[in-house]
């Protein structure tokens, strides 16, 4: 699996009220809670974000609640992959399950840039920042992670 986009980057502690605010979690289209992602963070996020950008974040990504609204808000947005120091445990697993890509590596989410251009390749480890010529390396995902993200999350797994 390899992704590459333009990078939007935030800092440490985002968390999920953040990711989508509780006011949307009304709905579960998943176009309408990507048209509120981020949005009390940042609100130019919505009219910036392209189809297979990279977020990259700090530290404790996806902390707070365990609703898996956030992955779906961020997933739906166009974001193909998030890049972190860490992420909150259970936001690590939602995410994986709704088959978003994330990937923690302390070195490339520290030093990747805001508007860089990111290539990674998730089955080899290894993160690419090709604005700056640098490279990064990470676990691959496992085989069955791989499947799980391929098929566009675990339900969707489980059904094929």
């Amino acid at each position: 699996m390899i992704y590459k986009g333009s990078v939007i980057k935030y800092g440490d502690n985002v968390d999920t009220d953040v990711i989508i605010p509780a006011r949307y979690l009304n709905t579960s289209d998943h176009a309408e809670l990507a048209s509120h992602c981020m949005e009390d963070i940042d609100t130019t996020f919505v009219s910036r974000v392209k189809q297979g950008d990279i977020m990259v974040a700090g530290q404790n990504f996806g902390c707070g609640s365990s609703r898996e609204h956030a992955p779906i808000a961020i997933k739906a947005s166009g974001i193909s992959l998030v890049i972190a120091k860490s992420f909150a445990r259970i936001f690590y697993r939602n995410s994986i399950n709704i088959g978003l890509a994330i990937v923690e590596c302390p070195e490339a989410a520290e030093a990747i840039a805001e508007g860089n251009t990111v290539e990674a390749d998730l089955d080899n480890g290894i993160i690419r920042d090709l604005t700056t010529g640098r490279e990064y390396t990470t676990e691959p995902f496992p085989e069955f992670i791989q499947k799980i993200i391929e098929n566009g999350g675990l339900m969707a797994s489980i059904a094929k």
